[in-house]
């Protein structure tokens, strides 16, 4: 009776130690050190003035962004047209930021149709931005959408420098100054 209980007793033992050398290891790898953020990181502005002067929610907000050449054509330009979204209770994806191409608009476009529909015009993303904390895109939380062909679904790719930089100049150079004088 001895023998068989200690037959029984032997592996839960080892499977007990091993899942406690498991959660030490676990615990002494889990402990990374998240840099501080910046008093001046674009995420964290935004996210302050969207706390402080929306009530933490922000929906379908459009505005008209930059003017670019087109890649296929040098000659031609295209307009982006962003969307944010943003909801401070979200666990994950506060901000939402969604960008859509048309062609340049004229002052009379301009005049006639608000960003709201020149962002519906366009139908299709070509980038999608979303961003649970503040600090650089490409962290833990953030997704960087875009098409992996040529009028293709959005795909998850990984953040690049150039990336980071258009992100940055959208909340920057457009979103904050926009919400600011509304």
């Amino acid at each position: 009776m001895r023998k068989r209980f200690r037959a029984q007793l032997i592996p839960i033992l080892a499977v007990f130690t091993l899942s406690l050398s498991g959660l030490w290891a676990g615990g002494a790898l889990a402990k990374e050190k998240v840099p501080p953020i910046s008093p001046d990181d674009p995420t964290l502005r935004l996210y302050q003035l969207l706390d402080s002067q929306y009530t933490g929610k922000l929906e379908d907000f459009c505005i008209i962004a930059d003017v670019f050449k087109d890649p296929k054509n040098p000659e031609h330009e295209l307009q982006h047209i962003l969307r944010v979204e943003y909801d401070k209770n979200r666990a994950f994806g506060k901000l939402r930021i969604y960008v859509r191409n048309v062609d340049k608009l004229t002052p009379e476009q301009l005049k006639t149709y608000t960003p709201k529909q020149s962002f519906d015009f366009a139908e299709i993303d070509s980038e999608k931005f979303t961003k649970t904390d503040p600090g650089p895109l490409g962290r833990t939380g953030d997704v960087y959408l875009r098409p992996a062909s040529e009028g293709g679904p959005l795909a998850a790719v990984p953040a690049s420098d150039e990336t980071r930089s258009a992100y940055e100049r959208y909340v920057t150079a457009y979103i904050i100054p926009a919400l600011q004088k509304k």
